[in-house]
């Protein structure tokens, strides 16, 4: 590698992070995906909906990738560049984005929509979901499971023990259950990531906000450049991404 850490900081800090879209990592950064290929399920089930929404739908990336949209289909979305992205995105699909802060309520009416979506939504509002699905309406998603990239969040904020187990699949299952969803199906899988310079991990940390919360170059400078230096010594920083694919389901008869 040739080029410096600076530079490498620099660059990173000035890039754009709006929207969803990571192909700023092409060739910088690596992370397998699940297996079960979630926009392809989603497509399916989409395609056969009448009323959908998409809650905490980013740029409207993985929602505009869909073949085949509801004839009603409805979007929210709480970070304001990413509004107007998903809005231009999907105004032209017929689908309406709804700028919502991302806590109860949802902006809809009770038993509103017969799909409800997400991908890696930041918080999950089971109560709320439950309320706008109608009677046999599924909720269908692609959560962030736990202890996700914990190398990297131990690397600079040190051990975690208690909030490793935040997302695990067994408790949003229960929590679904809580808010009257039947649970069809969970499914969780680790997958191997790859930071192959400074610049891809000062990249990641300004996107995905959650990782190391508040962060900044200048906070984090000296961890920075210890990083940058066993990355060229070693190779490529490797963590692991925790992913859980969940279906619930509202019960077409309410339970007595």
């Amino acid at each position: 590698m040739t080029r410096t850490f600076e530079e490498l900081v620099a660059e990173a800090s000035a890039a754009s992070v709006d929207g969803w879209d990571f192909s700023w990592l092409d060739g910088r950064a690596s992370e397998e995906r699940p297996s079960w290929g979630y926009q392809r399920l989603l497509g399916e089930r989409l395609a056969t909906a009448a009323a959908g929404l998409d809650v905490q739908t980013g740029g409207g990336e993985v929602l505009g990738g869909v073949p085949v949209l509801p004839p009603t289909m409805a979007a929210t979305e709480s970070w304001p560049p990413n509004v107007a992205r998903a809005t231009a995105r999907l105004h032209p699909r017929g689908v309406v984005v709804v700028a919502d802060p991302d806590e109860p309520p949802l902006p809809f009416g009770d038993a509103a929509f017969d799909l409800v979506t997400s991908r890696h939504p930041a918080t999950v509002w089971w109560a709320e979901i439950a309320r706008v699905l109608r009677p046999g309406g599924a909720y269908f998603a692609q959560h962030v499971g736990p202890a996700s990239v914990w190398e990297l969040v131990e690397w600079f904020l040190g051990p975690q023990p208690e909030a490793a187990r935040g997302r695990h699949p067994d408790d949003e299952a229960a929590a679904a259950r809580a808010a009257g969803l039947d649970v069809v199906d969970v499914r969780a899988e680790r997958l191997r990531m790859e930071f192959h310079d400074i610049g891809a991990v000062v990249w990641f940390l300004r996107k995905v906000i959650w990782i190391v919360p508040g962060f900044t170059v200048e906070d984090r400078l000296p961890r920075l450049r210890e990083l940058d230096a066993l990355i060229r010594a070693e190779g490529p920083f490797v963590a692991y991404s925790a992913r859980t694919l969940i279906e619930a389901r509202k019960p077409s008869v309410p339970a007595v």
